[in-house]
Parts: structure tokens; sequence; C-alpha cells
């Protein structure tokens, strides 16, 4: 099917509807929404649902996602401050203080980028490139691979391209089938390549196959990670959306842990 820029939107506001369990309309709206989250099988396979409380925001408002014993603190922390504002700090320490009560913390704060189809493009890099399947990804479930792949969820991955210095692998980007018209993009680059346009080659090459395969390229990065946020705008890739999730405060140790 031919896609256009308002079309792919249109579809990404679908899917997040799906995810929040709300009408794709109202994220469109001047108002802010408040709505039950719940479990659906369309969801993006990644989400641990039904939220406790997500906050997702296309620009013009916030659509808060939750469990009724995040309710009136959502909405409540919504109301008070403006929509960018609810996405940072020192206004977040509101949310974080109240949610610690019932046992969660703040977690994960990602922004999400969809491709302009008038800014996307191939872009050359100083190696060869090779399509990858799931049956090359075998081998490449390490941690060098591990923004590109997912060894957790590996019946996902999709779609990959590499590019290679002679027979060594030295940049690589796959996608997940996270839901069923959207693919999310990952790459990494080994250290001594990076600077040489690997990663918006391989990224743009990828998002322009998906395209051909009638799905929807998407990419996400946290706002910190700025090599990774000029990569996505350097292929062509726009912000779209907003999210922020509350997760358990076990949850969250478990991650700092990890770290």
């Amino acid at each position: 099917m031919p896609f256009t820029n308002q079309s792919i939107l249109r579809a990404a506001m679908e899917q997040s509807a799906i995810d929040a369990h709300c009408r794709w309309e109202d994220f469109t709206r001047a108002d802010n929404v408040v709505v039950t989250s719940a479990a659906d099988p369309r969801a993006r396979k990644y989400l641990s649902l039904p939220f406790d409380c997500c906050l997702i925001s296309y620009g013009s408002n916030i659509v808060a996602s939750v469990s009724e014993p995040y309710r009136e603190i959502a909405a409540g922390y919504i109301g008070r401050f403006s929509v960018e504002h609810c996405f940072e700090t020192p206004n977040l320490h509101v949310l974080n203080d109240a949610v610690q009560k019932l046992g969660a913390r703040v977690c994960s704060m990602s922004e999400y980028f969809l491709p302009d189809l008038g800014a996307l493009r191939p872009l050359d890099c100083p190696y060869p490139f090779k399509m990858l399947g799931p049956a090359d990804f075998g081998p490449l479930y390490t941690g060098t691979w591990s923004n590109a792949l997912c060894k957790e969820r590996r019946e996902l991955d999709v779609l990959g391209i590499g590019a290679y210095d002679g027979g060594t692998l030295v940049g690589f980007a796959a996608c997940s089938a996270d839901c069923e018209g959207m693919w999310q993009i990952g790459i990494d680059v080994l250290p001594a390549y990076r600077r040489q346009g690997i990663a918006s080659a391989l990224t743009s090459r990828l998002a322009l196959a998906i395209l051909e395969r009638d799905k929807i390229p998407f990419y996400c990065a946290a706002w910190s990670n700025l090599r990774s946020v000029r990569n996505a705008l350097r292929c062509g890739f726009r912000p779209a959306w907003v999210e922020l999730n509350v997760r358990s405060t076990a949850f969250v140790e478990r991650m700092n842990g990890a770290q």
C-alpha cells in the first residue's frame, strides 16, 4: 500500500490507541485524557500490560493509560503542568513522589520517531552491505548487537542489514515485528568504525526495505542519547510521540542493578 506521512502518523496513533486502550482520536484532542489500561493481543509485544501508569503524547495533549490505583495521581499530575513539562524534571519529582506511596517509581522515558517520506533516502558508507534474515541471526545474539537484536524475543526479529569490512561485520541494523503494522529498528556499530556514516546508511536502507514490505518503520531513543537521535534525524526520521512509564520499585531496582 502507498504510504503518506499522514497515513503513517495515523497508523502510529492507532497502534498507540491499542497499547493505551483508548481511541486514536484521543491523541489529537486539546484536553488531556485518562483511560483504564488493559491487555490487548494486538499491542506492541514488549509492553507489560496493563500499565500501572503510562503517559503518551503526540504533542497536543497527554493520554494517561493507568490502572485504577494510579488514576487520581495521573489526572492530578497532567492537569497541573503543561504537556512538555510533564515529561521533565523538576515536575517529574511530583509524579515520582506520588507513585512511590504505591510502591512504584518513574521508570522509562522515550522519544519515538517516524519516517518523513520526503526526507528518507538510502545513504552510503565506505563498506558493502548485505541483507540478512532470521536464518542469519543465530550467532549475532550477543552483547555486541544487543540494540539490533533482542535475545529474549528473537522470534520477532524479522529483517536486518549488515556492513562488512572484508569478512567482519562492523555495523548491523535489524528490526523486530513488535506489532502487526509497525517494525522497530535497532542499530549497532563497532566502536572502531563509528563516525563513518555506517549507522545512518544501515538505518536508512533498512527503513526503506521495511516500507517495501508494507510495514511502517519506527525508531526509539532516549532524549539524552544524542548519537542515536542524530542518526534518526540524519536518516529522515522525525519526532512523533513520547512516552513515560511508571513501574514497580522492585522492577526499577532490578534495572539499576543490571547496569
